[in-house]
């Protein structure tokens, strides 16, 4: 289906131009980076923004590197760049393996990780991850610079703190201290081009501590508070695993959709978290399988 509906757009060079254009729009315009949610959307006339704001040409915005502690991926990195990135390879693992599930190679050549949770479906394969790291947004706007706890990004499905007239232009992930060992565990229909029915990510840390958060089982992605609570501190072994997947119902609010059964996702997330927790643990002792390995 073709785009129908007529609107504007705008090209411009500078960040303080591309803000001043949206804050002019409103709630009518939208922002363009890699376009591989926006456009669909428009095409299945789910949006219909009045002006679309291309932001590929404003400079600064497409840098990975490391500031103080963290990796900062600005807003118009894509998921392939992310995969080929020798620093992300090295130092964030976890996001690497997140970034190699991500729909297709095409998609990943275009779709950027600011855009995945600007998009903010509760499926975005981003927000898991990002969680776990305890990520920042950097947003730019009107009223000038501000920096959002990942925890506070998800508002609801396509839903987030973002404000008219204001743009993501950074992600800063901070990098653990001492060694750890992350796990993206995501469960679709079929190997290829498709939204997660569910996914786990798991940040294994020293001290037996751990993060999780879930994607695609609740209205947000979530961090799973509870488990980590239970869990941090402790041995990892079965039975405190099995404690573990006893508290996951109260972290997530599955339901039922044309990708999977309330059910089903249900019971899918105990054993992605088993399998996910086991393999992040062994991780960080140097062992475990190869990042990248498809445990589901």
């Amino acid at each position: 289906m073709p785009i129908t509906h007529d609107l504007d757009y705008a090209r411009p060079g500078t960040l303080a131009e591309a803000c001043e254009m949206l804050a002019r729009a409103g709630r009518g315009a939208q922002v363009l980076a890699g376009g591989t949610d926006l456009v669909g959307w428009m095409r299945d006339e789910m949006v219909a923004p009045r002006l679309l704001v291309d932001i590929k040409r404003i400079p600064g915005l497409a840098d990975v590197f490391v500031r103080g502690d963290s990796l900062v991926v600005g807003a118009l990195v894509t998921f392939t760049r992310l995969l080929e990135c020798v620093i992300v390879r090295q130092h964030f693992p976890l996001v690497r393996e997140m970034a190699g599930t991500m729909a297709s190679v095409g998609i990943r050549n275009r779709a950027t990780l600011a855009g995945n949770i600007c998009s903010a479906v509760p499926s975005c394969d981003g927000g898991p991850v990002l969680l776990a790291y305890e990520a920042r947004v950097g947003v730019h706007g009107p009223a000038g610079a501000r920096e959002v706890p990942i925890t506070e990004w998800f508002q609801g499905p396509r839903t987030t703190v973002l404000l008219p007239g204001e743009i993501v232009t950074e992600i800063a992930i901070p990098l653990p201290s001492g060694a750890h060992g992350g796990c993206y565990v995501k469960l679709g229909r079929y190997r290829g081009e498709d939204l997660a029915q569910a996914s786990v990510a798991v940040l294994a840390l020293p001290e037996r501590r751990y993060r999780v958060a879930f994607g695609a089982v609740a209205p947000t992605p979530v961090r799973a508070r509870r488990l980590e609570a239970l869990m941090n501190g402790r041995a990892l072994d079965n039975a405190l695993i099995d404690e573990a997947r006893a508290l996951i119902p109260q972290e997530t609010a599955p339901i039922t959709d044309i990708r999977a059964s309330r059910e089903y996702r249900a019971h899918m997330l105990g054993v992605m978290f088993d399998r996910g927790v086991r393999a992040a643990a062994a991780r960080l002792s140097g062992g475990g399988p190869a990042y990248g390995t498809a445990l589901i």
